[in-house]
């Protein structure tokens, strides 16, 4: 049978890949060697799959087609998108799809009790798979399972619809018979403001930030759930904030037990969560 065996989540800052580079600034240090842990992480445990969980940027999806949760079948990915080339000096990827991962997950025939995925046979990647990719495996030769979570445009899904999401990861990974190493990527934020007079001006909620840290640190699911349900507090955190949702499916994946590693760096670029659970 498949095994579960590490989940981990990334901040996806594109501004990242321009600023992150030798001589690495002082502030961004700490957050170029979480990624180099995590990076580590996949490597040593020999991962055959990774389950990528990330929040398109209104570029494969728009207000006019948003699924709550979309999952991408393809054979092959392409990212990431000209602009992000252009602005950010992103570099484009390719990557290989698992199909059979991916079907077994979304169901074949029926859709799952726990949650209901569209599907997309024609997917282009953007920053929030791209940029955790490209520092956890440069190498880009893992096989991978896009799964898109809306938690940017509203109507944003409930807490607990992420918390199914990452309880049915975990289940359809332990079902599949098949001999493979799984690993769940998720990226995100912590507190975080887009567009706004707090963009980029620190953390725009240091509170949050403590209390999401600790959720992961404790492996406190419920304190997760109950805070993330209110939704004026998520909001007052920043606008992007919900992208944390990202992360609390991730928890859910793996029992809802503490994280073996936390790391949550301040920068010019706000807070950056950094998680990673794996078999002991």
């Amino acid at each position: 049978m498949a095994e579960l065996v590490l989940a981990a989540v990334t901040p996806h800052n594109p501004l990242l890949w321009r600023a992150m580079t030798d001589p690495v600034p002082d502030d961004l240090r700490p957050i170029a060697a979480n990624f180099a842990r995590i990076r580590e992480a996949v490597a040593s445990h020999e991962v055959d799959v990774l389950v990528v969980i990330g929040t398109d940027h209104l570029r494969q999806f728009f207000y006019d087609n948003s699924p709550a949760f979309a999952i991408g079948k393809a054979d092959a990915y392409h990212g990431t998108w000209e602009n992000e080339v252009r602005t950010f000096g992103m570099e484009y990827a390719e990557v290989v799809g698992h199909r059979e991962l991916a079907d077994r997950i979304a169901g074949r025939s029926v859709q799952p009790d726990a949650i209901d995925f569209s599907v997309s046979l024609e997917w282009r990647l953007d920053h929030a798979f791209v940029i955790p990719l490209q520092y956890v495996r440069p190498e880009l030769d893992i096989p991978v399972v896009p799964i898109h979570a809306n938690a940017s445009m509203p109507p944003v899904p409930s807490v607990r619809r992420f918390v199914a999401l990452g309880e049915h990861l975990r289940r359809s990974i332990d079902d599949w018979d098949a001999d493979a190493r799984v690993g769940i990527l998720t990226s995100g934020h912590m507190a975080n403001d887009v567009g706004g007079p707090r963009t980029f001006a620190g953390s725009p909620d240091p509170e949050f930030d403590a209390l999401a840290a600790g959720w992961m640190r404790d492996g406190d699911l419920d304190g997760a759930i109950r805070v993330c349900s209110d939704v004026d507090r998520l909001t007052a955190a920043g606008s992007m904030t919900s992208q944390f949702l990202n992360a609390v499916a991730a928890l859910a994946a793996m029992g809802g037990r503490a994280a073996d590693f936390v790391d949550v760096p301040e920068s010019r670029f706000s807070t950056s969560p950094f998680f990673l659970w794996s078999t002991r």
